[in-house]
């Protein structure tokens, strides 16, 4: 089993998830000094604001990660060992303003990544359906 973190789980990224959706201005990194809980969220999560993470050096090998497509991003941050995506399975809409500090921290070339222990997923619960039409038809043998 892999140890896959979501971006959504991480402290604040879901209550600005939930922000974004209400107000989309969120989600739009060029309006971020609109927005100063969006990097108030990024320091305390990445060590990176928004434009440190622009101004960032990067190697001669970067990818470029944080300008690719949403769908790509997915794809790219889930071979990373990151879930980027909501309950739904779509991207997270606040993923614009996350991607980059995300990709810098997470390949050590700025910030650094929370110090959250993994915590496994919980294990699958029994139908209650099922349990409960055995137990029925234990009492109805027993008739």
């Amino acid at each position: 089993m892999s140890q896959t973190r979501r971006l959504i789980e991480l402290p604040g990224v879901a209550e600005l998830e939930t922000r974004a959706l209400m107000k989309p201005g969120y989600a739009d990194p060029t309006r971020r000094d609109e927005f100063p809980e969006v990097d108030a969220c990024l320091s305390d999560v990445f060590g990176l604001t928004g434009d440190q993470a622009e101004a960032a050096v990067r190697p001669d090998d970067w990818d470029g990660i944080e300008h690719l497509s949403p769908l790509e991003q997915v794809d790219a941050f889930a071979a990373e060992g990151w879930d980027v995506r909501d309950a739904k399975g779509r991207p997270l809409r606040m993923l614009a303003q996350m991607a980059e500090p995300l990709a810098l921290a997470m390949r050590g070339v700025a910030g650094r990544l929370p110090d959250a222990p993994f915590v496994p997923e919980p294990a699958e619960e029994r139908d209650a359906w099922g349990s409960g039409l055995a137990a029925e038809a234990a009492r109805f043998r027993k008739r």
